[in-house]
């Protein structure tokens, strides 16, 4: 199958949830590891070097949260997917999941389908089958390209500010990837002085303006991503 050489790690202390997501996961083709808590994850994961890692948050030993922020400080780890799994609903601890680098955010019970579309989903986001060449972006409707500056929708040309088009751009790069303020303002206005969360705001709100509601979301205390519909 296409997904064979993807390696996934599933974390979780609960046997019968380790069970069915991996069950699911192997059926769609992917190499499976398992481990019941942060520093099995942890132990696991530099052995077996999966693309994706699926944490709990709420484990004995050592929590998902915790091991997340370990396993990003190894290089090793640096472009490994992290995505959470949990059945808590407060906001701050999907908040804490992405500060320590989490990819993504996936709530319990655990929906078989959902998820693996889900996982499919975030393993595509470098895909290159999204990207023309490395400076034209075209996903969906929407043409960017950014060496002349230009995005066309539906084959219409989209006039932008420069920093709109470089926000789109970033946004653009990794569909579906959350990008916290901090980011987007190191990466779009680097050391800029004068430059505040309200800036990024105004410059969304230009973005929705004109190209539409559907592309841009916004993740509650965290940032923004753009979205594929």
């Amino acid at each position: 199958m296409s997904n064979s050489k993807q390696k996934i790690l599933i974390v979780d202390d609960e046997p019968d949830i380790l069970e069915l997501i991996e069950y699911n996961l192997k059926k769609e083709g992917y190499q499976v590891y398992t481990a019941r808590n942060g520093q099995e994850a942890v132990t696991e994961a530099k052995r077996s070097l999966p693309d994706l890692i699926i944490l709990d948050i709420m484990m004995p030993k050592m929590d998902g949260i915790e091991a997340c922020r370990i396993m990003r400080t190894m290089p090793e780890f640096k472009n490994t997917f992290m995505v959470f799994l949990t059945a808590r609903s407060e906001e701050y601890s999907e908040i804490a999941g992405f500060n320590v680098g989490a990819d993504d955010y996936i709530a319990k019970p655990i929906k078989p389908r959902a998820l693996v579309s889900r996982i499919n989903a975030i393993l595509r986001r470098n895909s290159p089958t999204e990207e023309v060449s490395d400076n034209k972006l075209e996903i969906g409707d929407l043409v960017i390209d950014r060496e002349a500056y230009l995005v066309f929708q539906g084959g219409n040309k989209v006039v932008l500010a420069k920093k709109e088009f470089e926000l789109l751009y970033l946004l653009a790069s990794k569909p579906g990837k959350v990008y916290t303020r901090e980011i987007i303002l190191k990466n779009i206005w680097e050391d800029s002085v004068v430059v505040t969360n309200r800036t990024i705001d105004v410059h969304i709100r230009k973005l929705r303006e004109k190209l539409g509601e559907t592309y841009v979301s916004t993740v509650k205390g965290v940032g923004y991503k753009f979205e594929l519909h």
